[in-house]
């Protein structure tokens, strides 16, 4: 079959990364396969932990696909979690319940740095592939499956912190008093990041992000020399054919224009800034992804309606007039507590109001 008869290629989703005129502005959410569904809650209770979910394939495929019974979604989301590359490079990946992802033996010292390798993607991480194999075969084929990676920064804040954070001090330390070493972990965390993208979208993934969820946390001069360098080498480097790739960055308003000169196909925006400014400074040269607040969802139907015509209305007046371009998304994840029926007037909403 050639791509021009492809139907994931025809679909929405991948033509508005292409900015090409779609019949209604496609739109996916971050986190949509999550815990205000209750089917996922009910899967997660039967399968005991997160990470049981996540490391069986069959049960990480029955999430990813939930939120597309329920929903007319444009894409599908891998079900995994950005920490697994690190987990397979040995920092042993755990959940704490209330407090989030932790590692045993977080990077402390240069010395462990020095220790750390590309993990094989065939072995360590085949599960992930897996998942992607099986998804992409019970999948609708009119359907794009978006496999994702967390990006160098954000994989090494964990990393070096063992942990969340909210200062994120001891990278941070790490960045400013060992250079030279934050630089080696980085560049072998993009190595691994590289490898890890190009196995998910040869299992079957057609559409790539990164999630440069704590690039926003650096200061301009340092996201300049630890987040956005590599964010470029992979954009430059990873070999991805027809597979468009999205940068998405919370907190990363103030380098649209770098990024969309990375080389990427699309740039995630998150709520901060418009996307009538978003669309102006970029010029047309990504397509753009975002940006409803995920706290809208907490209003009722009709005013989250309201809210979701502003961002469509916005991004069509940054682009003058014209909708090509654009895939609606929320700046960030949503949150456990959102309802479902929310969610659906959203979606609806984006389709019928973006309707030509």
């Amino acid at each position: 079959m050639t791509l021009q008869h492809d139907p994931v290629f025809q679909s929405r989703f991948l033509r508005a990364l292409r900015r090409e005129p779609v019949d209604a502005t496609p739109v996916w959410l971050m986190r949509q396969a999550g815990r205000y569904l209750p089917e996922y809650r009910a899967t997660r209770a039967a399968a005991g932990s997160f990470l049981k979910m996540a490391k069986t394939p069959e049960l990480a495929c029955e999430v990813t696909l939930q939120p597309l019974r329920r929903f007319p979604l444009d894409a599908a989301i891998l079900f995994s979690d950005i920490l697994t590359v690190p987990d397979a490079m040995g920092l042993g990946l755990y959940f704490v319940e209330g407090e989030g992802p932790k590692f045993e033996r977080p990077l402390r010292q240069v010395a462990d740095i020095e220790k750390l390798a590309v993990p094989d993607m065939g072995s360590a991480l085949r599960y992930v592939m897996d998942a992607v194999t099986l998804i992409r075969r019970e999948l609708d084929p009119k359907v794009p499956l978006i496999g994702f990676s967390g990006s160098p920064w954000t994989l090494a804040c964990y990393m070096v912190e063992g942990g969340g954070s909210k200062e994120w001090g001891k990278v941070k330390a790490l960045a400013l008093n060992e250079p030279a070493a934050m630089h080696k972990l980085l560049h072998v965390i993009t190595d691994a990041v590289i490898a890890y993208l190009a196995a998910q979208h040869a299992a079957g993934a057609q559409v790539l992000q990164v999630f440069d969820t704590w690039g926003g946390t650096l200061s301009p001069a340092m996201y300049q020399e630890f987040s956005l360098p590599y964010l470029t080498r992979i954009t430059r480097e990873l070999k991805r054919a027809d597979a468009p790739l999205i940068l998405f960055g919370k907190g990363n308003a103030a380098h649209l224009e770098a990024l969309a000169a990375s080389g990427a196909e699309g740039v995630g925006v998150d709520w901060t800034v418009t996307m009538h400014d978003a669309a102006r400074r970029t010029q047309g040269k990504v397509a753009l992804q975002g940006n409803l607040d995920p706290a809208m969802l907490y209003g009722s139907p009709a005013a989250l309606r309201a809210q979701v015509r502003t961002v469509l209305d916005s991004y069509r007046d940054g682009n003058g007039g014209s909708r090509e371009g654009h895939v609606f998304n929320l700046g960030h994840g949503m949150s456990p507590d959102m309802h479902p029926d929310h969610v659906a007037a959203l979606v609806d909403e984006v389709h019928t109001y973006s309707a030509r």
